[in-house]
C-alpha cells in the first residue's frame, strides 16, 4: 500500500494530557509525525475538543466522537467511527477492541504481570484480562524498548513474532535552563536553600519513591542534600521525613527548572518499560542514578550510575559518594547529554509509520 492510500485512526485522548509517560508517548508520536510530514492521512479521534498545544500537520484531522464512558468509547465508539471514516488501521494502547479489523496496540510495559502487588486489584484484573487478548487480535504490537519487547513476548505468547520496538525520546518541551538562574528560581518557589536531589513520577508503589526518600534520610549529617518529589499523588505511602519535599504536579517549565537545578536525579522504580524522566534529566544536565528496574539500565546505557541494590542503606552510600565527587558528576552529565541525543521522536515516528504499513499488508 502506498502511503498516500494509508488512513490511520489514532486514539488521541491522551495527547497533551497529564497522564505522565502515556501522554508523552502519544504527544511525542504526533510531534514526530508532524516533523517527518508523511504522505498519509491521520484521523485523531477523541471524545474531547482538540487541545491547543497538540502538534499539528496538514495530514492530521481531529475528529470528536462523543462519549463519556471510557471503556465503551474504546471498545465501541472508537472502532465504529474509525471504520465509518475509512481508516485502514487503528492505533491504540493496551486494550484493542474486537471491532478493530486491522489494529495496532502499544504496550508501554507489562508490570501488571511482573509485579501484580504494585497495582490495585481492579486495575490488575482488568489489564490481565484484556491485554493478552488484545495482543492476540492485533496485527502488530509496539513495545517502547527491547526490554519491554522481551517481557511482552515472554509473558504474552500471542504477541510473539509480531512485536516491534519504537523507542521513546525526551519531550520537546523539556529544555535545559541556566543552572544559577534555576537554583534561584527553586529557592524562591520552594524555599530550598541548598543542594537537592530530584525524583519525578506519579506516586504509585511501582515507582518506589519510598526507597529514594528512605535513602536520603540515612545520609550522614555532613552530606547536605534534600529530596524533591514531584508528580501526581497517585496512591501508596511515602514518608517525606525532614529531608523530603513534595511539590505535587508541576508545569513543564517548572519541571525543566527543577532538573536544571538538581544535583542528582534518582530513579528508584521497581519496573519501567522505558523511563522517559531519565532522558529529561540528562537533557537538562542533571546526573542520573537509577535502579535495575525493567528497561532503565537499557535506556541509561553507560550514562547513569545504576544501583543494583534495593536497600535504602546501599542507596544512601551511593548517593553520598556521587554528590561528594564532582568529577563523577561531570562525567555523568557529559555522557547523559550524549545519550539523550541518541533518541528521537522523528525516528520513532518513521518506524511507527512502517509498522502501520506492515499491519495492512
Amino acid at each position: 500500500m502506498r502511503l498516500s492510500d494509508l488512513t490511520v485512526a489514532i486514539d488521541a485522548r491522551l495527547a497533551c494530557g497529564q497522564n505522565t509517560g502515556d501522554s508523552t508517548y502519544w504527544t511525542g508520536l504526533l510531534y514526530g509525525l508532524s516533523r517527518i510530514a508523511p504522505d498519509a492521512r491521520f484521523l485523531l479521534l477523541s471524545n474531547a475538543e482538540k487541545p491547543s498545544a497538540i502538534p499539528w500537520h496538514s495530514s492530521f484531522e481531529w475528529v470528536r466522537v462523543p462519549g463519556r464512558r471510557s471503556r465503551w468509547w474504546s471498545v465501541v465508539r472508537f472502532p465504529i467511527a474509525a471504520r465509518r471514516l475509512g481508516a485502514s488501521v487503528l492505533h491504540t494502547q493496551y486494550t484493542l477492541s474486537p471491532l478493530a479489523i486491522c489494529g495496532v496496540t502499544t504496550i508501554h510495559d507489562v508490570s501488571f504481570l511482573i509485579g501484580p502487588e504494585w497495582f490495585r486489584l481492579r486495575d490488575r484484573m482488568s489489564m490481565s484480562a484484556t491485554v493478552p487478548s488484545s495482543c492476540a487480535r492485533a496485527k502488530r504490537v509496539i513495545a517502547v524498548s527491547e526490554t519491554c519487547k522481551q517481557e511482552i513476548e515472554r509473558l504474552i505468547p500471542a504477541a510473539r513474532g509480531k512485536t516491534e520496538v519504537t523507542f521513546n525520546a525526551c519531550p520537546p518541551w523539556i529544555a535545559a535552563r541556566p543552572r544559577a538562574e534555576s537554583v534561584k528560581a527553586v529557592r524562591k518557589s520552594y524555599g530550598i536553600d541548598g543542594p537537592f536531589a530530584l525524583t519525578v513520577g506519579t506516586r504509585w508503589p511501582r515507582k518506589n519513591m519510598a526507597l529514594a526518600l528512605d535513602a536520603v534520610q540515612l545520609l550522614p549529617d555532613e552530606v547536605d542534600l534534600r529530596l524533591v518529589v514531584t508528580g501526581k499523588p497517585g496512591w501508596g505511602e511515602e514518608r517525606l521525613g525532614k529531608r523530603g519535599l513534595a511539590t505535587g504536579y508541576v508545569s513543564n517549565e517548572e519541571l525543566s527548572t527543577l532538573y536544571s537545578a538538581a544535583s542528582l536525579y534518582l530513579a528508584p522504580s521497581r519496573h519501567e518499560g522505558f523511563g522517559i524522566p531519565i532522558l529529561e534529566a540528562m537533557r537538562c544536565g542533571c546526573p542520573v542514578m537509577c535502579s535495575t528496574g525493567g528497561a532503565l539500565p537499557e535506556i541509561a546505557g553507560d550514562a547513569a550510575f545504576v544501583e543494583s541494590s534495593w536497600e535504602p542503606g546501599a542507596w544512601a552510600s551511593s548517593i553520598a559518594r556521587l554528590v561528594q565527587d564532582s568529577s563523577i558528576l561531570r562525567e555523568l552529565q557529559r555522557k547523559g547529554k550524549q545519550r539523550e541525543s541518541e533518541f528521537s521522536w522523528e525516528r520513532m515516528a518513521k518506524r511507527t509509520l512502517e509498522i502501520y504499513r506492515e499491519a495492512v499488508l
